[in-house]
């Protein structure tokens, strides 16, 4: 088959040609913009799940929804050790820049330009040249306002003239947060403290976040009313009707099919987790002579896709660790984390993907010959890593489907 027709995108974040299995959160999401944006009630939302199952790539379809209701929008990506006062400076001025343009008041604008300098300039962090990012605005920042040090109050001030801004032109602005397990605990209190009284207010403005599959503990744990404060949506493997689609409409766009037998077997190699499904497909369209695509290009080029992901999806993650926390994912895959993969079952927990096998943080010490307590700094490393999370107390998880089946690869 042609390469340079080849419709799939295995990419960090890239939308693939065929959104599949997405169509109720899109749709739920419609209507979540519509109803903030009438003046009434309604939760903001958290994405979680591991790993290639397409969070960034809903993320991102969901602020495509709200900016062609013409909403202000702006999207960070939270680091470790990193506070996100800046980044969240940067994202609520991108969201002003796509409102103010059409506001009839240019003082107004101003004013709430003002507060948002303020805000960013309260920061302590700075940029790759060693400079204090500002507003790229003459307006003079606002003494009293955003101000105080205090990040909860400062968002909230923040986030109240900016979404009354929105409001005038009868839209709202909404704040994306990637990678939202990232961000220090008492900054995510604040965030919740502050969509907290937003809420209350019946502010035009929603914070959608998205994460690995603890991020609802992590905010459950920063503020006691974070369960009901958001919408919760646990994105995992697709069905098989789904990952099917995901294959056949972007082959169909370019006049090819494949065979069932060819289905089949691109489902048992994927499982249904998207990334997969967009790897194994481009590598797959690639082998393959002419259409249908058969189960004999399938196996043909399932090798080359399990290299490809050996050294992108998992070799670049594993290389990352220690070789205590190696020895840690080791034990971990030699328990039998990941095996949980192909069951189909849903999660038991707001904090659970039903992607993933949790095993015995006891057990692993047992393996090892270790207490408990001595392997802390490798388990918290690798949390920290985002290679495994902990969805329940005394209990990790791969954070990366099969990765547990890599690594058992690799001792053969």
């Amino acid at each position: 088959m042609d390469p340079v027709r080849n419709p799939y995108a295995p990419g960090a974040g890239q939308r693939p040609p065929e959104l599949a299995g997405r169509d109720r959160e899109l749709a739920q999401f419609d209507v979540t913009l519509e109803r903030v944006a009438a003046g009434r009630p309604e939760r903001s939302m958290v994405v979680s799940g591991l790993r290639g199952v397409g969070k960034t790539v809903l993320l991102n379809a969901l602020r495509g929804q709200a900016v062609q209701r013409a909403w202000g929008t702006g999207k960070i990506e939270a680091r470790p050790d990193q506070s996100v006062r800046l980044p969240i400076a940067q994202a609520v001025h991108a969201a002003v820049r796509e409102v103010a343009h059409r506001h009839r008041d240019p003082d107004r604008v101003d004013a709430v330009a003002g507060v948002l300098k303020a805000f960013a300039l309260r920061t302590e962090l700075k940029d790759r040249k060693g400079i204090r990012w500002t507003p790229p605005t003459d307006v003079p920042a606002t003494k009293g306002r955003a101000d105080s040090g205090d990040l909860e109050l400062d968002l909230l001030e923040l986030f109240t003239d900016v979404a009354d801004l929105a409001r005038d032109l009868g839209v709202g602005v909404a704040l994306f947060v990637d990678e939202m397990q990232d961000i220090p605990a008492p900054e995510l209190a604040a965030i919740c403290g502050a969509v907290h009284e937003i809420s209350q207010q019946g502010s035009p403005l929603v914070v959608v976040g998205a994460g690995l599959p603890h991020l609802p503990v992590a905010l459950a744990a920063s503020k006691s009313y974070a369960e009901r404060l958001f919408r919760y949506v646990v994105v995992d493997r697709l069905p098989r009707e789904m990952a099917d689609r995901a294959l056949l409409r972007p082959a169909a766009e370019e006049g090819a099919d494949y065979d069932q037998g060819a289905l089949d077997e691109l489902y048992r190699l994927t499982d249904g987790y998207p990334y997969f499904v967009q790897a194994y497909g481009k590598v797959t369209w690639d082998v393959a002579v002419g259409s249908p695509i058969g189960v004999v290009d399938v196996k043909e080029a399932a090798p080359e896709a399990e290299a490809e992901l050996a050294v992108g999806f998992f070799g670049a993650r594993y290389d990352r660790a220690t070789p205590a926390e190696r020895d840690y994912m080791r034990t971990m895959a030699d328990l039998g984390a990941d095996l949980g993969s192909a069951d189909g079952r849903p999660g038991s927990s707001p904090g659970h993907s039903p992607g993933a096998a949790d095993v015995s943080t006891a057990e692993i010490a047992k393996v090892l010959g270790r207490k408990p307590q001595s392997l802390s700094p490798a388990r918290d490393g690798l949390i920290k890593k985002g290679l495994v999370y902990s969805s329940e107390r005394g209990t990790v998880a791969f954070t990366v489907p099969h990765f547990g089946s890599f690594l058992r690869a690799q001792k053969r």
